[in-house]
């Protein structure tokens, strides 16, 4: 069960990070269709802008996101003796490199794994989920996000948002062409069949913003179930994992948590109730990731 688990948000991952890079693509040569009469030169102008937004977002540092979230760094072992010990078994556990490690001044339980890969990874908690959760349940949740840097999640999500944010640089330049008239193409064969090519790339651009999120919050709901399930492979116990997240859930929303972090963090930080069948949701339900792991 437990492994079966993990090869199916596998692929469902592929699945869903295939999509988007078609996603991309499609704008691309939507635009290219609408202003140049050319989809070859917008799929290659998509192609471009999203290399060079992954290019840019890999390359910014772990300390952005931990300045957006108010963390302050433990740099040595005396500092937080507990969490640096159980962070430095796990990383040994999950066979990879010590990540840094930060503390969020927040009294809400909570935490997350950032950075580009295994070498260069953060862990973030806060100190809410020091002073309410034993150290079984500790080891669940350091476990999870363990599992995030060792399952490449870090990266995946840095390439989702460079991929959402080409897609809207894409949406705007579309949109600040039309405001001047850059929509007439330079020759007069839009008729007939052409309409039709038309209208579909004015509704993928129109629908664009909405598909990228959509897809990109598919794809951390899917990553929390994995990494929920690679911590178990780490710890051999659900359990403790288990009532790492009622306590979790049973909780006030954070304080010191940054809107753009939000999908990192193991539960939502916000609280928001989900609706719309959980499309625009950051996590998945807390009661559906609880009996997935009741179930292993």
């Amino acid at each position: 069960m437990l492994y079966d688990q993990i090869a199916m948000n596998k692929r469902r991952t592929g699945y869903v990070m295939f999509g988007f890079g078609v996603l991309t693509l499609a704008i691309g040569a939507a635009l290219g269709y609408l202003f140049w009469n050319s989809w070859i030169s917008g799929t290659v102008i998509a192609a471009v802008v999203a290399v060079v937004y992954m290019l840019i977002m890999i390359s910014q540092s772990t300390n952005v996101v931990m300045s957006m979230n108010h963390a302050r760094e433990i740099t040595d072992v005396s500092q937080a003796p507990q969490l640096w010990h159980m962070i430095e078994d796990m990383a040994m556990v999950a066979q990879v490199p010590m990540p840094r490690v930060f503390i969020i001044d927040d009294a809400s339980p909570n935490a997350f794994a950032t950075g580009n890969d295994p070498e260069h990874a953060a862990v973030a908690v806060t100190s809410g989920i020091l002073s309410r959760l034993n150290r079984e349940e500790m080891e669940g949740v350091i476990g999870h996000e363990m599992s995030h840097v060792r399952n490449y999640d870090i990266r995946l999500q840095t390439i989702a948002l460079a991929l959402s944010a080409a897609i809207s640089l894409l949406v705007n330049f579309a949109s600040n062409w039309f405001w001047w008239g850059g929509s007439r193409r330079r020759d007069d064969r839009d008729s007939g069949g052409n309409v039709i090519g038309l209208v579909i790339s004015v509704f993928l651009i129109i629908l664009a913003p909405l598909a990228a999120s959509i897809a990109q919050m598919a794809l951390s709901r899917n990553r929390e179930y994995l990494a929920d399930a690679s911590s178990v492979e780490l710890t051999r116990n659900p359990q403790g994992l288990i009532s790492a997240l009622e306590k979790i859930d049973d909780s006030a929303p954070m304080k010191e948590a940054d809107p753009n972090s939000a999908a990192l963090y193991i539960s939502d930080p916000f609280k928001h109730k989900q609706k719309f069948a959980d499309l625009f949701a950051t996590h998945p339900p807390m009661a559906d990731r609880i009996a997935r792991l009741e179930k292993m």
